[in-house]
Parts: C-alpha cells; structure tokens; sequence
C-alpha cells in the first residue's frame, strides 16, 4: 500500500485505564477505498481504538495518522476529514430526522447555503424522507441507526468509523444496514469498521483484524482466515457419546468428545456422498448432519482459544 493510498496507519498503539492494559502495540492500516473490520469480542479493545483513531482518546504509546494528519498533533485537521458513528445512536429523541441532521450539519461548520440540500440528500439516501418531519422517539432502532449513520457523512468524510454500528438491532434491521453501508463505502470513502458480529465482517470487509486482549492476533482477507482453520467438513450428530466415539473408530478419526463429529472433507458433492456412505458401513445413524464450511468464528477460536462473546468493552 503506497502513502497516497493509505488513509490510516497506526504503529504501535498503547492504551491502559489504571493497570489495566486495553491496548498493548496494535498496528493497522485502511486504504483507500478499503473497508477493514476490527473482530473481536467486547473488552478486546476495538472501541478504544477508534477512540484514539478519532481523536476521542489519547493513546499512552504508538503513533497513528488518519488521511495524512497526525492523531494527537494534528487532531483538529483529523476530526475536520473523518466521519463517527458510535454504539448507540447519538440523537436527539426530541427533535425531529430533519431538525437532527440540520442541527449536526450546523454544529460540522457547513456553510448556511449547503445545509438544507445535504440534509435533503442524505434523508433520501437513507429513506428517511417520509419519517423526516416525525420525533425520534417514534422511529425505531433501525431508522435511528440509519439517521445516526447518515449525521456521520454530513462532511464528506474521507475516512468513516463505525463502532459496532448494528448493536441492539433485529437480523433484519442489521441486513437493511449492511446495505446501506455497501452503498457508502461504493461512493469511495475507506471504512473502519469494528463488530462482534462474524457475518458482518464477512459480507461488508475487505480485509478483517482479529484483536483480542488488546493485541492484533490475525490479519488477512475472510477468506485468507478462514483457511488458516483447515477445510470444510461433514458434521455429524450422534444420539450418544459412544456412537461418535464408534464412528470415528472406524474412520480413524480421533475421539471427538462429545456426540457431534466433524469429518474433513474437500466440500465437493461426490466426497460428501463418499463421507455419509462409509458413516453409513458403520451401521450408526446420525441424528443430523450438515456440510459446514470454516468461518471467522472458527479461526478466531483456534486463534484465541475463545469465540467472540464476551463482556462490554471498559473504555466503551
């Protein structure tokens, strides 16, 4: 990645809160154009790091730059080109969509005469026009995410942050959301995204950080990640403990442990049919089975020792 093409360089983040240590020498970059998920679970650190990327924040030890200026030494020239949009949704339960956005649109400095026609343009991309002249405490969690998602591009931000931006919303609020952050990160503006969310990061990421305990444990593509846990494999689901174990005696697989067995397979249909036919030999019916591919959780558990879950972040 060249300098032109970087928009945000962090080397050596430190962070701590008395003696606890929330971040402990991350490095990432985001380029242009780019979205990079920051995964893993609350208490990881990711929240602070946008902080500290934003400008929120002053970091203990490292040093970062966003489109260029320097996070500490330059945070003014930073917060004028970037675009923040936390937890929970930062409105006005009281004002109306339009009387939100026109008072943030004020509040960034936009010149008097470009306020009501970016407020008319981002109500129309986030289809809020209709819900435009309503209180926000009759939207619902989605159209609030929406408003808030849509004060954070009032500037043209050429670096947008996003923490856990769907936390607290229905599947398919998340889904209405993902697609509109498709359409945003299309226009051109580099993303920073942070999730706890696996199928988040693998639909909207270009390239995902795995971060746990306040360090960067992996960094790739999805797909790049997920290979790091192996291949695809035939799960399947005994009535007993011992009728795994049988199973897996025949296919010279190792005890599993447990009344689900994982056989590797190469995902094809013809070796999944070769898989169940010779559980089939074994005269042991599975309960079920399926054809599971590797995902982010996978690869942050071999990873990590541990899934995503987890408690909320300290420095949320």
């Amino acid at each position: 990645m060249t300098g032109t093409d970087r928009l945000v360089q962090a080397v050596g983040l430190r962070k701590s809160y008395r003696s606890v240590h929330v971040l402990d020498g991350v490095d990432l970059e985001l380029g242009r154009g780019e979205v990079l998920a920051l995964l893993g679970p609350n208490g990881a650190g990711k929240t602070t790091t946008v902080r500290i990327l934003s400008t929120l924040a002053r970091l203990d030890g490292g040093t970062a730059r966003v489109a260029g200026f320097d996070v500490v030494s330059e945070a003014r020239k930073v917060r004028e080109v970037i675009g923040l949009t936390g937890q929970y949704a930062a409105v006005d339960a009281k004002l109306t969509g339009r009387e939100n956005l026109t008072m943030m649109a004020r509040l960034a400095h936009l010149p008097r005469r470009a306020v009501r026609p970016r407020v008319d343009e981002l109500l129309e991309a986030f289809d809020l026009t209709a819900a435009a002249h309503r209180r926000l405490d009759t939207y619902s969690g989605g159209m609030r995410r929406r408003l808030d998602l849509a004060a954070g591009l009032l500037r043209h931000p050429r670096v947008l942050f996003l923490d856990e931006p769907t936390t607290g919303l229905d599947p398919r609020s998340r889904r209405g959301m993902w697609e509109v952050i498709e359409r945003v990160v299309a226009d051109g503006a580099g993303l920073f995204l942070t999730t706890q969310y696996l199928e988040e990061a693998d639909r909207l990421a270009d390239r995902v950080a795995m971060i746990d305990s306040g360090r960067v444990v992996a960094e790739g593509t999805p797909a790049q990640l997920k290979r790091r846990v192996g291949d695809a494999g035939v799960e399947l689901t005994f009535a007993t403990g011992p009728e795994a174990t049988r199973v897996a005696a025949a296919l010279r697989l190792p005890v599993p442990g447990s009344r689900t067995l994982r056989v590797p397979t190469d995902g094809s249909v013809g070796h999944v049919r070769h898989v169940l036919a010779e559980v089939e030999e074994t005269g042991v019916v599975p309960e079920q089975w399926q054809v599971r591919a590797p995902s982010l959780d996978d690869a942050f558990l071999a990873l990590t020792g541990r899934a995503t879950g987890g408690d909320r972040e300290l420095a949320a």
